[in-house]
């Protein structure tokens, strides 16, 4: 299984979405690695993969947020 790398840091909602939401579509069986530097992103991201029957593990590193996400 692959790991995708979804950088959103910098990004202002609801770009880290729609960014995470494009590789989704487009990677359905790899394993996405989400990076996010907002509470905002965390929790849409959150919800948006909740909705999409992916499980999410959650790691803070200084100011940033790494999601893990898979199916």
């Amino acid at each position: 299984m692959s790991k995708l790398i979804v950088d959103a840091r910098g990004r202002s909602c609801p770009e880290p979405v729609v960014m995470t939401k494009k590789a989704m579509d487009n990677n359905s069986d790899s394993v996405l690695e989400v990076l996010v530097d907002t509470e905002v992103a965390l929790e849409n991201i959150s919800r948006l993969a909740k909705g999409r029957g992916y499980l999410s593990e959650i790691n803070k590193n200084d100011e940033e947020y790494i999601i893990l996400l898979k199916k």
